[in-house]
Parts: structure tokens; sequence; C-alpha cells
């Protein structure tokens, strides 16, 4: 899908992204993202967590790693209104939103002590060109954190996960989304994103070293790691 159609999709989408990811996840997606928060050290300094969308893994951030502050960058200004409203309503602190896209990151190189991404990376096809950007803006030593989707490795749960991924969330994800699109397109892009294998070298064209992935929930979500030398 063309980057305008994505932009697109995210600004129809907004309103209940929440709820969507909650209700199709069966509330996984918040354990996902603690598991992903956990994995950032602590210490003090600026994360920059890219694709911010509706601010939950920034907002996870400054619970569980107070010391940090973070910068959430997204290309959808609908998306980041209600990020925007969640700091408002809770009186957050140490949290900054701009619009942006993550293949220009408006940071200088070498002041971001660690880069999030959730759920985002799949939907841009130059890959290498925005985690070079990534490192780019990484202190030395600071790590990248990219979580995807997935699907369950193998036996009985691949299958059964496959039957609910492509005949069951489709036509509920676009209902809930009140589009015709939004989750035939999830699915597709989940298809077509590359082997752990194919993307861990694609983070290691970009610079990264100790380039690693790390399961959660049997494989239906995963955590690629990475560290500026």
């Amino acid at each position: 899908m063309k980057d305008t159609l994505v932009r697109r999709m995210f600004e129809d989408i907004a309103f209940s992204y929440d709820f969507q990811n909650s209700a199709l996840s069966l509330g996984v997606d918040i354990y996902w993202r603690k598991r992903l928060v956990d994995m950032i050290e602590p210490g003090w300094g600026l994360v920059l967590d890219a694709a911010t969308g509706t601010g939950e893994v920034a907002l996870a951030i400054r619970r569980r790693r107070p010391g940090l502050r973070v910068l959430g960058l997204d290309f959808s200004p609908a998306m980041l209104a209600v990020a925007a409203e969640k700091i408002r309503r809770r009186g957050v602190s140490g949290y900054r939103l701009a619009v942006a896209d993550c293949r220009e990151v408006p940071v200088a190189a070498g002041s971001v002590a660690a880069v999030t991404m959730a759920f985002g990376i799949r939907n841009i096809a130059e890959r290498v060109c925005v985690m070079r950007e990534f490192h780019r803006v990484l202190v030395p030593g600071g790590r990248l954190h990219i979580m995807e989707f997935g699907l369950p490795r193998n036996g009985l749960g691949k299958a059964l996960y496959r039957f609910y991924f492509d005949r069951l969330l489709p036509p509920v994800g676009n209902f809930l989304s009140r589009t015709d699109y939004a989750y035939s397109y999830l699915v597709e892009s989940v298809d077509a994103f590359p082997s752990d294998a194919a993307f861990l070298a694609q983070m290691a064209e970009a610079g990264f070293g100790e380039c690693a992935v790390t399961d959660l929930t049997f494989g239906l979500a995963r955590v690629f790691t990475g560290r500026k030398g």
C-alpha cells in the first residue's frame, strides 16, 4: 500500500484504534507493550518512539522507565491527536509529540538513548533506510527495539491462528474500524513481512550489531533488537 493510502487508513481508524487493538487481541497487546518496554535498559535520556500512534508504548515507557523522556513521532495527525489528549487527561510529563516521517527523523545524530517502534516497520518499504536513520540518532551503545506481528511457528496452534487471522480478523476488524480494508491490509502486510533471518539481515545492513529476535505469545508478536556499536 502506498504511503498516502497508509496515512489515510490511520487517519480513518484513529478514533477507535486502541479499542480495536485490545478487542482483537483479547487484551494481550497490553502484555506485549510491557515486555517491549522492559527490554529497554533503565537509565536517563531520550527515547525515540517511532510510529508512536496513539501513544500507548510511549506512555508505558514513562510509567515503567521514569528516568527516560520520550519523543513520539508519527505521520498521522489524527493518531497524534489521540495521544495528545491522553497526555493532557493523565497529566503526563516528559513526553513530546511531533508529526514526522521516519525516513527523515528530525533529531540530531547521537542524541537518543533508545529507539522503539511497535507495529510500524511493516508499513514502510524502505526499511533499511529508516533503520539507518534510527542508527544515526542513537548514542553509541544505544539499542533499537522493533515489535511486529508474527504467526505461531508450527503445529496445531499455527493452523488455528491462521484460520482466525485469514477468515475472522479481517471482517471483524473492518467492522470495528468502520472501513472495508484496514484489517484486510493488516493480514496482507503481515504476510508480506520478511522472515526473521531476512529482517535481522536488514538490521545488520543498517549498521546494527547484536541483532536478535524474541518471541511473545508463541510468536504472535516478535521483538527485534539491535545495538549501535
